[in-house]
């Protein structure tokens, strides 16, 4: 049985929760000026690609696609130890240093994603104009501080049970 009623248990369900949601909105966008052509970033690949603006029905025209799946992986390996740090909730020691693990692969997650946009994205479409940084950045950063909160928690569960076990 899980510890639900702990609030570390909640914050890493969102942690969890945060991460497998990397895995399905884009990280990175950027347009150029006549929307003709499209540079995305998401957790599986970064794909320039051009659109046709006289018919709507023609589909996108996929010039190049470079793959980044170390981001996914890195996202997938961050949920997989919250939701094991959940599970360890009889053994605070193990749940800190999963907490610490999973603040470097959120980290990586983040500087992953940063590398791609700054020497890949950005010198794709029209290079003197910025990209804008999509809700799929932000969640490992949103994830990252969820972390830190559980394991304040935690720290906090085991000097609590350690200060009772010095006055027995």
């Amino acid at each position: 049985m899980i510890m639900i009623q702990r609030v570390q248990s909640i914050f890493l369900f969102f942690v969890a929760v945060c991460m497998l949601l990397v895995l399905y909105f884009p990280l990175w966008e950027k347009v150029s000026v006549e929307q003709q052509e499209v540079a995305k970033l998401t957790a599986y690949s970064l794909t320039h690609y051009a659109i046709d603006t006289t018919d709507e029905n023609i589909p996108p025209k996929i010039i190049g696609t470079k793959m980044t799946v170390a981001i996914a992986i890195l996202a997938i390996l961050a949920a997989i130890t919250a939701i094991t740090s959940i599970f360890q909730y009889k053994n605070r020691l193990t749940q800190m240093k999963l907490g610490a693990l999973n603040s470097l692969f959120m980290a990586a997650t983040l500087g992953f994603a940063l590398y791609y946009v700054t020497y890949t994205g950005e010198s794709l479409v029209e290079p003197q104009e910025q990209g804008a940084y999509k809700l799929g950045f932000f969640l490992p950063a949103i994830a990252l501080v969820l972390n830190t909160l559980s394991n304040r928690f935690i720290r906090r569960d085991e000097n609590l049970v350690r200060s009772v076990d010095r006055i027995r």
